[in-house]
């Protein structure tokens, strides 16, 4: 059997020596490069340098080492072609087998508050690209390996029969032009941001999204349409890409979208709470004292809505909480963690999706970990990027503009049904009372009609909107929507303010007798 030979060279030496150290005790030929092969040399292993190999020395300070035809020749050889072999034969070049490269460290560099452009540069690899794209393209005759995490499959496979499947070979390839293609993302992504000063723009010259698929769905939004699920290359912790899936069918696009939703709503809250969510809105959000307290605060709300919701909790959901929420059909559940007699309760219901997000390290104080720093939209031929929306307003920075001062207890209200506003389709009208949603009234055209929808919920749901506060996400542009929710029975209202009629807006809140006042900030969610 042909002697293998392994070309080594890599930037993160974690778990190389101890790999290297395996491929030498199956008889495999190890070449290798600068720092790696002082490594692998310190610890005793018959490793021949690069320079060596190629007759040729390393020079540029390292930038040139391993662009050599006695390399890309030895990784690019056919060994099913005669021309090929022939070629490399009488050029006297030695085939290589496995190639484990991974690249210069660009990502964590740039990453790096001081970094500089000089920085930047002198981080971006060069040969290591060229010898990866080399040995994927020739996947049929070369491993290559540029993860640290792969070096267990492949020494399984070696140690078992001598070689490496055609299939391992072909994922490897594939994730190794990934990484390419990561890597070359990167360097984009950076250097087009730059400004001549030497400035960041916030918004590269070009965008180069990389998304990891994480499974097909069923269809789209529709069953005439077809979907998948993706995650960011490195999801935070807390998002809803982390989620495990305890139990129940398969999510839909619908689900994973509603969850979102009712997830990041939910997370916005620092003690138990409770959101439902359907067709992208909220139509039930209470805090209580515990998950049981919560949730039934939240399905009064709407329970005619609920019917089919997404329901999402920030703390452990306990059988008590989980013997209410069974009572009702259920798309998908989500909780931080859930108690065993909590799962089982939901045994019985095996479709019910229960998806588990871990607290982010730091606990419930670490939510916003979870976030997303930008939005996406897709328009025709095109995206829209912008920064998420994840401010939060305060009570300091709320500006009360009524002769009438807002209680504390109306104070908390408002800044409750300001939270909940954020997550409500535009126009959004929220009334809240007592930690709870009241009435929901979301994506109207007009502003007024999503306060009459919402005290219509009100009163379908038998709930009483005396006393009540209100959220809208944007300002009020006449006076009329204001009247609506003062006829319906609210006494304080939050609102960003902003119009050019606020005067008026806010002589009607004096004439209404009731507290208002602006956060200055708006929360349009489209």
């Amino acid at each position: 059997m042909t002697q293998l030979t392994a070309l080594v060279s890599v930037s993160d030496k974690a778990g190389v020596l101890e790999f290297a150290r395996e491929l030498h005790g199956l008889g495999v030929k190890l070449l290798s490069t600068g720092g790696t092969a002082k490594l692998l040399a310190d610890a005793g292993l018959p490793v021949t340098e690069v320079a060596d190999h190629t007759g040729f020395p390393e020079m540029l300070d390292g930038r040139v080492k391993t662009l050599h035809p006695k390399i890309h020749g030895g990784l690019l050889a056919r060994r099913d072609v005669p021309a090929h072999m022939a070629a490399i034969k009488e050029h006297r070049i030695d085939t290589i087998d496995l190639l484990v490269v991974n690249l210069y460290p660009f990502e964590a560099t740039v990453a790096k508050p001081g970094c500089t452009l000089e920085d930047a540069i002198e981080n971006i690899d060069i040969g290591g690209p060229a010898m990866v794209r080399s040995a994927a393209k020739n996947w049929k005759d070369v491993a290559v390996l540029t993860d640290s995490s792969q070096y267990a499959q492949v020494l399984a496979e070696l140690k078992e029969s001598g070689s490496v499947t055609q299939a391992t070979k072909f994922a490897l390839s594939v994730a190794a032009f990934n990484r390419i293609s990561n890597y070359d993302g990167a360097i984009s992504d950076y250097l087009s941001s730059l400004k001549v000063d030497g400035t960041r723009s916030e918004y590269p010259a070009q965008s180069n999204a990389r998304f990891i698929k994480l499974q097909d769905l069923r269809y789209g939004e529709n069953p005439h349409q077809t979907a998948a699920f993706y995650r960011d290359q490195h999801p935070a912790p807390g998002s809803l890409v982390t989620a495990k899936q305890l139990q129940g069918k398969e999510l839909s696009y619908n689900n994973i979208a509603d969850a979102d939703a009712a997830w990041e709503c939910v997370k916005s809250f620092d003690t138990p709470a409770c959101v439902i969510v359907k067709h992208a809105n909220p139509c039930g959000v209470a805090m209580g004292a515990g998950p049981a307290e919560a949730y039934a605060k939240a399905f009064k709300t709407d329970p005619t809505s609920a019917f089919g919701g997404i329901i999402a909790f920030n703390c452990e959901l306990d059988a008590t909480a989980a013997q209410l929420v069974a009572k009702q059909f259920v798309e998908v559940l989500i909780a931080p963690s859930f108690t065993p007699e909590a799962l089982l309760v939901f045994a019985a219901k095996a479709n019910t999706r229960v998806l588990q997000i871990a607290l982010p390290k730091g606990g419930a104080t670490a939510w916003d970990q979870g976030r997303n720093a930008q939005d996406v939209k897709r328009v025709g031929s095109g995206l829209l990027i912008q920064t998420a929306d994840n401010r939060e307003v305060q009570a300091g920075e709320l500006k009360v503009v009524t002769t009438l001062l807002p209680s504390e207890a109306q104070m908390n209200d408002m800044l409750f049904a300001w939270k909940v506003a954020k997550y409500v389709k535009s126009n959004a009208i929220v009334f809240c009372g007592g930690e709870m949603t009241l009435g929901v009234g979301a994506g109207q055209m007009s502003r007024i009609d999503s306060a009459r929808i919402a005290s219509i919920k009100a009163e379908n749901a038998g709930l009483s909107l005396k006393g009540s506060a209100v959220a809208s996400d944007a300002f009020f542009p006449f006076r009329d929507g204001l009247d609506v929710v003062c006829e319906a029975g609210a006494t304080c209202v939050i609102q960003p303010g902003g119009s050019v009629r606020d005067d008026e807006v806010i002589a009607a809140a004096n004439e209404r007798g009731i507290a208002m006042v602006l956060t200055g900030v708006r929360h349009f969610r489209h």
